[in-house]
């Protein structure tokens, strides 16, 4: 590979970890090419010439904080069998990324979704597709666990997938706001309580969180 593009993909991998670090706390507004040219002592041309626009460096963000939302959240559970316990440790998961400040401001999406859900564009419906997939994955984990006859058949999947999901960026949100972890307790708790009410065996599930 060309000197050059080696050390450009080395220099955007490095304004984007950057970026991610900055917009889960302070937004994808609070962006600029300028703020991270200084940041990392390079020029501010240099930024616009990998990226051009604001908008092109906000999408970039959000395609680096994907990458490592999937690595974190998603790939450990892809490989379980399915039933219930998938459906738990998918939970536990999302949880166990966002209680352990994988980005410095709790979920990144959540983040800077509020920014960007009345604001038509690119970004809001990056933002808003990203947020359908990850409701289709917990309801689609929902359905192979039915199919396995681990949940009760009068299961609404898209129903409790919205639930387990409020339970989950609550406790986001509420630890990030006031600075309280054991809101994370509280929601495993939830999230427990009602996987075993739908449960055809509670068994296959912790009697506890």
């Amino acid at each position: 590979m060309d000197g050059r593009v080696q050390r450009g993909n080395h220099t955007r991998g490095l304004i984007v970890a950057r970026a991610v670090e900055i917009a889960s706390v302070e937004g994808l507004t609070s962006l600029s090419l300028g703020r991270l040219a200084t940041d990392l002592e390079i020029s501010k041309s240099g930024v616009f010439g990998l990226f051009g626009s604001k908008e092109e460096l906000q999408l970039a963000t959000i395609d680096a904080a994907l990458k490592i939302y999937v690595d974190t959240v998603i790939k450990p559970v892809l490989d379980l069998p399915p039933g219930v316990a998938k459906v738990w440790r998918l939970c536990l998961s999302w949880q166990d990324y966002s209680r352990g400040r994988v980005f410095p401001g709790g979920c990144f999406f959540f983040a800077v979704s509020a920014e960007f859900d009345a604001q038509p564009g690119r970004v809001r419906d990056t933002l808003a597709r990203l947020s359908g997939r990850w409701a289709e994955l917990v309801e689609r984990t929902l359905a192979e666990a039915a199919a396995a006859g681990e949940l009760t058949d009068e299961l609404d999947g898209g129903q409790l997938a919205f639930e387990l999901i409020a339970f989950m960026e609550t406790a986001n949100a509420s630890s990030v706001l006031n600075d309280d972890m054991a809101v994370y307790d509280r929601s495993r708790a939830a999230i427990l309580r009602l996987l075993r009410s739908v449960a055809t065996d509670p068994a296959l599930l912790p009697s506890t969180a």
